[in-house]
């Protein structure tokens, strides 16, 4: 028979009744070390004061009124976003890919608005994950995600990622906007270094283009900054939220300026839950810790700190691990080919220690952005033994 909950996922088997900061701990008490991070959602750790408080306090008041009336937390969580992107104006929405499909409609929008119907395609790169809607795997075109979810939707061109003298030649007539994640999560934690992401707006100045930046699990503090698009020092013209913006509590968002969301007028787009009440309340107690003095400066310190030792623990076990990847602490390990990522990961599970898989037999680290050494050492540990158990 079929199981209650629909078996799209192959779960682990361990169920997980609370957390404390970079700690979870399962049904039977034991505790394991969360580099994980819900993929890269619980981004201040689990119950964290200010967002308990933030939430209840908000819990006590009203929940939802939908977005037929002005809701105060919207406001206050867009005016803050605002003041500190490039972004002139927000839209709310429940996930990520949903923040996507709201940046594409703005990218194609945009260009029906001032006189260009024609251009509708949008650039996307090979490797990339927007989400599992049948929009977003047409945009990755991954076997995987679209085998049996056929016809695609056609408008989405892909290019190796990285490669710019590729997405030069996909322009045509017909292209709107260019969308891409500064680093690919799902794709193997794939950084695209800094020179590419600048050249991207270069490419979309020359040509009338649209830059969108997939922020989704990049952004939030997770690379040191705000936003990942900020290392390069250039913006985007539209860029898709989520993950670490609600801290755990579902909450996504999509950032255009002003001249980008021209089209977006009444009737455009809409939400029944997007930015209610409860969510925006919570995102903007996530807001005020990331932007105290010093949060951010001190990611950046500690993702430094494991960088630094990951490498080390890479030359020590040459046989199992390949390359260290990533940026902040958004970082992958790639392990030699006869080690399956999957199996790393359940064998850090059994040792205490949570992380994810990713394409190109990676394991994505994704701890908290609150961990200090002391997690830094365990993660280390767990993983220097498990590298000597796996090692050809």
């Amino acid at each position: 028979m079929i199981p209650v909950v629909m078996p799209t996922y192959a779960r682990a088997d361990v169920v997980f009744e609370r957390g404390e900061g970079p700690y979870v701990f399962d049904t039977t008490g034991r505790r394991y070390l969360d580099f994980a991070s819900g993929v890269a959602v619980t981004a201040l750790g689990h119950a964290h004061p200010h967002l308990i408080k933030a939430l209840t306090d908000q819990a006590h008041k009203i929940w939802h009124t939908s977005n037929l009336y002005r809701v105060a937390g919207q406001e206050s969580l867009a005016r803050r976003l605002v003041d500190h992107t490039f972004a002139d104006t927000v839209f709310f929405t429940n996930s990520g890919v949903e923040a996507w499909e709201c940046a594409i409609k703005v990218v194609r929008k945009y260009q029906y608005e001032t006189g260009h119907p024609e251009r509708w395609r949008i650039i996307t790169a090979g490797g990339a994950f927007h989400g599992r809607t049948t929009t977003a795997i047409a945009a990755t075109k991954q076997e995987k995600m679209v085998k049996g979810f056929g016809p695609m939707q056609d408008g989405f061109d892909q290019v190796a990622f990285g490669n710019m003298n590729e997405l030069r030649a996909a322009i045509t007539d017909e292209t709107a906007g260019i969308s891409i994640e500064p680093v690919q999560g799902e794709g193997g934690i794939r950084a695209g270094s800094l020179d590419y992401l600048r050249q991207l707006r270069e490419v979309c100045d020359e040509y009338g283009l649209l830059l969108l930046f997939d922020e989704i699990q990049t952004g939030m503090g997770r690379t040191g900054k705000l936003f990942a698009h900020e290392w390069a020092g250039i913006t985007p013209d539209v860029m898709s939220v989520a993950k670490g913006i609600g801290g755990g509590f579902p909450l996504g968002a999509c950032l255009a300026t002003e001249k980008a969301a021209v089209g977006m007028t009444p009737g455009t787009h809409g939400s029944t839950y997007g930015g209610n009440p409860l969510a925006t309340a919570v995102g903007n107690a996530v807001l005020d810790v990331m932007l105290e003095p010093g949060f951010l400066e001190g990611v950046d310190r500690i993702a430094r700190v494991l960088w630094s030792r990951l490498i080390d623990l890479a030359a020590r076990h040459p046989g199992a691990l390949v390359e260290v990847r990533g940026a902040g602490l958004l970082l992958g390990l790639r392990f030699a080919p006869e080690i399956v990522n999957g199996t790393v990961v359940d064998k850090l599970r059994a040792h205490g220690m949570l992380t994810v898989a990713a394409g190109d037999n990676v394991v994505r680290l994704l701890p908290p952005l609150i961990i200090t050494e002391t997690q830094v050492d365990e993660a280390i540990d767990t993983l220097d033994k498990v590298c000597a158990e796996l090692a050809p």
